[in-house]
C-alpha cells in the first residue's frame, strides 16, 4: 500500500496544505478564545455584563451579515475570501496589543474589535464551508471533517495550554500578537493551494433578495436540515451562556490562574480529539442521522459537574464533564456537516451554510447577553445550570424529525426539491 493511499486525503497535496492552514488558523482562533475575555476580566477589570456584551459582540456577525453572505459567497470563488478575511482578521487583532502598550485600550476598543473579527470570520465560515466540496469531492466529505475536525481539536487541546502561560508570562493583550500570527501564516499558506475551483456561472440579473430567499427556502423547506438548524440555534444559545460566565466561574470562584484555566480548556481539546477520531466509526455504528441527537443526548448533561464543583479535586471532575461535552459535540458536528454539504447542490452551498448559520449562530449574541445578565442575578453557578439544562434540551428538534431513524446520508431518498440544481429563476 502506497504512504498516499494510507494517508488518504492527507497524501493529496493540496488538502495537506488547507489541513495545515486549517491548523494554523484554528491554534490562533482558540487563542483568542482564552486571551480576548482575559483582556477584558484581568487587564480591565471588566464586570459579568461587560464579559457578555464582549461574547456578544464577537459573534454579532452572524446577525449583521449572516445571510447576505451567503449570497455573496455563492457569486465567487471561495479560496481568495478565506485568504483576505484571514488576512485581514490579523490585521485587527494587533491592534489590540498595539492600543494596550500605547495606553489607549479600553471596552469599547474590544468590542469594536470583536465585532468586525466577528464580520469577517462569518464570510471566512461560509467560504470555508462552500469550499471543502469542491477540494475533496462529495464522496469524501466525511473523511475530510473528520480529518479537519480532528485537527481544529488538537488546536483545542493546544490553543489554551500556550495560551495560559503567555498569558501568565507577558500578558493577555500580548498574547493576541500569537494569534494574529498564526491567521495571517493560515492565509499565505492557503495561497500555495493549486486546485482551482471553477468559477461560479453568473446569473443573468442577479437578485440578492431573491437569491437570499432561495437559500432560505431550501433550508427550511427540508425537514431534516431544519431540524440539524433549530437544535443548533438552541444549543449555541445556552453554551454561550455556559461559556461567557465559564472563565469568571473558574478563576472567581474557584481560584483558578490563567495556567489553571488552559488546563481546564485543554481537557475540552482532549475530548474533541477524541470525538473527531471515533466521529466516523460512531456513524456507521450509530447511524450518521441518529448519532446527530444521541451524541447530544449521551454527553450535555454531564456539564452539570461544572456547577456542583467546589475548589479542590471536584473540578477535575467537572472537567471530564467538559470533555464529554466536547467529544459529543464533535461527533455531531462531523455527521451533519457532511449531511449537510452532501444534500446541498454547489451554487447552493454558500447560501445553505449563511443560513444555517444565521439561525443557529444567531441565538449566540443573545446568549452572551443573556449570560452576562443571567450572572448578574442568579451569580455563576446558576447561570452554568441553567446553561446545563438548556443544552440538553436542544436535541429535541432532531429527535422529532427524520434524523431520529436515519442511518446514511439519504441522497436516493431525498425530496426532489433537495437534490435538484435550484436556479435563481
Amino acid at each position: 500500500m502506497s504512504n498516499a493511499s494510507r494517508l488518504g486525503l492527507l497524501g493529496d497535496r493540496d488538502f495537506g496544505r488547507f489541513f495545515a492552514a486549517t491548523a494554523l488558523g484554528q491554534l490562533g482562533d482558540r487563542i483568542i478564545f482564552l486571551a480576548l475575555p482575559l483582556v477584558a476580566v484581568v487587564a480591565l477589570n471588566a464586570d459579568e455584563f461587560q464579559v457578555g456584551l464582549l461574547a456578544a459582540m464577537t459573534t454579532a456577525g452572524s446577525l449583521v451579515v449572516g445571510l447576505p453572505a451567503g449570497a455573496w459567497v455563492d457569486r465567487v470563488r471561495k479560496r481568495p475570501i478565506m485568504i483576505s478575511t484571514d488576512l485581514a482578521r490579523a490585521l485587527i487583532l494587533m491592534t489590540i496589543p498595539v492600543a494596550w502598550w500605547a495606553g489607549l485600550l479600553t471596552i469599547r476598543w474590544l468590542y469594536a474589535v470583536a465585532l468586525l473579527h466577528g464580520v469577517l470570520t462569518v464570510f471566512f465560515d461560509v467560504a470555508y464551508v462552500s469550499y471543502l466540496p469542491h477540494l475533496v469531492g462529495r464522496g469524501n466529505l466525511v473523511e475530510g471533517n473528520s480529518r479537519l475536525s480532528a485537527i481544529r481539536s488538537v488546536t483545542s487541546i493546544s490553543g489554551p495550554t500556550v495560551a495560559g502561560p503567555l498569558v501568565g508570562m507577558v500578558g493577555a493583550p500580548a498574547t493576541l500578537l500569537v494569534s494574529s500570527a498564526g491567521m495571517a501564516v493560515s492565509g499565505l499558506l492557503a495561497t500555495t493551494i493549486r486546485r482551482r475551483e471553477p468559477r461560479p456561472e453568473p446569473s443573468g440579473n442577479p437578485q440578492l433578495r431573491r437569491e437570499i430567499k432561495d437559500g432560505l427556502r431550501f433550508v427550511l423547506g427540508h425537514p431534516a436540515l431544519r431540524a440539524i438548524m433549530l437544535g443548533d440555534a438552541i444549543f449555541n444559545l445556552f453554551l454561550v451562556m455556559y461559556q461567557t460566565i465559564l472563565l469568571i466561574f473558574l478563576e472567581r470562584e474557584m481560584g483558578l490562574q490563567p495556567f489553571g484555566i488552559g488546563l481546564v480548556l485543554s481537557g475540552m481539546g482532549c475530548g474533541a480529539l477524541l470525538g473527531a477520531l471515533a466521529a466516523t466509526t460512531v456513524s456507521k455504528w450509530v447511524g450518521q442521522g441518529r448519532v446527530i441527537w444521541l451524541a447530544a443526548l449521551v454527553t450535555c448533561p454531564l456539564t452539570v459537574l461544572m456547577p456542583m464543583a467546589r475548589p479542590g479535586w471536584s473540578v477535575c471532575a467537572a472537567a471530564v464533564g467538559l470533555a464529554a461535552l466536547s467529544l459529543g459535540g464533535v461527533v455531531r458536528v462531523v455527521a451533519q456537516s457532511s449531511f449537510q454539504q452532501a444534500l446541498t447542490p454547489d451554487r447552493l452551498l454558500g447560501r445553505m451554510s449563511a443560513t444555517t448559520r444565521f439561525v443557529s449562530w444567531g441565538g449566540i449574541p443573545v446568549g452572551g447577553l443573556l449570560g452576562g445578565a443571567s450572572g448578574s442575578v442568579f451569580g455563576a453557578t446558576g447561570t452554568l445550570w441553567i446553561g446545563s439544562v438548556g443544552m440538553t434540551l436542544s436535541v429535541l428538534p432532531n429527535f422529532l424529525s427524520p434524523l431520529r431513524t436515519t442511518r446514511s446520508l439519504p441522497m436516493e431518498k431525498a425530496p426532489e426539491f433537495a437534490r435538484r440544481d435550484f436556479t435563481d429563476n
